[in-house]
């Protein structure tokens, strides 16, 4: 497994990093601060879950998609292969709807080889905080907006949303997936997580479920995009007690942190 990291792991310009390898760290993008872990099940190092991050090459697009693909092995590689290659083409750009058609026919849907995927993908503009996203079947982030100390759930209906000059938001043509934007203040937090989290079990036989997972939000430490997501998976890990994971589990955490003056 990957140690975690003393200090953050700092994405260079056009870097793409991620794929399913098990491991924790912190990583610092464009105008956010993030924090990962991949926790394949059983002795796996690799396991279905794929997370990418990168940054676009004048350090001002920060771009996340976290990804459930169903099936194991050589299925995951192939999916993670185009996921990865769709995100090198487009990390420069600002619209996701180009990436979202691409990916809503070599990798969403699935090939010959491969079954079905969901993922999430958002892109953060650093000089103005507004955020993209896209949900592709995907469970929704967790996101905690600090200026009213509240969590909810970040969904396509969100009554946040905003218009953004120029960009096409709304049903993205060729597909049944949304675009959306909302504005991301400094020291807001987002957390992205697969269902091996919200599809936990307690030793009663009661599934987690959304609604309990908003509710365990509630108590979560905000300092930090590391410390909300790492008391998530204590908070889970507690929810569970004696009951055995499932299934992978991946958290990737981010925080709009102020930038220097």
């Amino acid at each position: 497994m990957t140690p975690e990291l003393d200090q953050p792991y700092r994405l260079a310009c056009l870097e793409l990093h991620g794929g399913n390898l098990a491991g924790a760290f912190s990583v610092e993008l464009p105008g956010l601060m993030g924090w990962v872990s991949c926790r394949p099940l059983g002795t796996s190092q690799r396991g279905g879950d794929l997370y990418y991050l990168s940054a676009c090459s004048q350090g001002v697009i920060a771009r996340v998609a976290l990804a459930d693909v169903a099936g194991h092995g050589e299925v995951v590689c192939s999916a993670a292969v185009r996921l990865r290659d769709a995100l090198r083409e487009h990390v420069d750009h600002w619209d996701q709807s180009m990436l979202i058609r691409q990916l809503n026919d070599s990798f969403l849907k699935g090939t010959e080889d491969s079954q079905f995927a969901t993922a999430f993908l958002t892109s953060f503009y650093r000089e103005t905080g507004e955020l993209l996203f896209t949900n592709a079947g995907h469970l929704p982030p967790l996101w905690y907006r600090a200026a009213r100390k509240e969590w909810s759930l970040l969904l396509d209906s969100t009554p946040y949303s905003k218009e953004i000059a120029d960009l096409p938001l709304g049903l993205i043509a060729g597909t049944s997936y949304n675009q959306t934007a909302v504005q991301l203040e400094v020291g807001d937090l987002l957390l992205l997580y697969t269902d091996g989290i919200s599809e936990s079990w307690d030793a009663s036989g009661q599934q987690l479920g959304l609604k309990r997972l908003l509710s365990i939000a509630r108590g979560l430490p905000v300092g930090s995009a590391a410390a909300a997501g790492q008391g998530l998976l204590s908070a889970i890990e507690r929810f569970r007690g004696s009951v055995p994971r499932a299934d992978d589990e991946t958290v990737v955490a981010l925080e709009r942190r102020a930038e220097a003056v």
